[in-house]
């Protein structure tokens, strides 16, 4: 690959130099090296995103339609027996289940359910709220 772009681009003369040391250094030379230049002159080498109204317009469409979501359970609260309740209500697990599920998500988000349609997932999100907990729906 790195002789197809020799073969498609010609180094300037005042350039070959470093050309040629650049070309000797190992990946993980050239990323730190690429790190270094960022910080130095305060440029980013990654390609610049051009925004078009018309796909953020897209992009807006595709978020509203949205008809399945995924509930992440992020924060018990103070009723942990009322979340537990409800996470058994919901996913339909046994009382040990539910209870190392609410138990994990006291340390860091837990997904609760995945695939649910809107209206359902809206319902899920009120009797969790109703129990104390937060929810996210994804």
């Amino acid at each position: 690959m790195a002789e197809e772009i020799k073969e498609k681009s010609e180094v300037p003369t005042k350039f070959k130099d470093l050309v040629e040391k650049i070309e000797k250094l190992s990946v993980l030379d050239l990323s730190e090296l690429v790190k270094v230049l960022e910080k130095k002159f305060g440029v980013s080498a990654s390609a610049p995103m051009m925004a078009m109204p018309q796909a953020a317009g897209v992009v807006a469409e595709a978020v509203e339609e949205k008809s399945t979501y995924n509930i992440e359970l992020k924060s018990v609260g103070d009723k942990k027996i009322e979340v537990i309740k409800a996470v058994r209500d919901i996913t339909e697990k046994g009382l040990k289940e539910a209870k190392d599920l609410v138990e994990a998500a006291m340390l860091a988000p837990q997904m609760v359910k995945e695939n649910v349609k809107k209206e359902e997932a809206q319902e899920m999100k009120k009797k969790f709220e109703a129990a104390g907990a937060q929810v996210e729906l994804k």
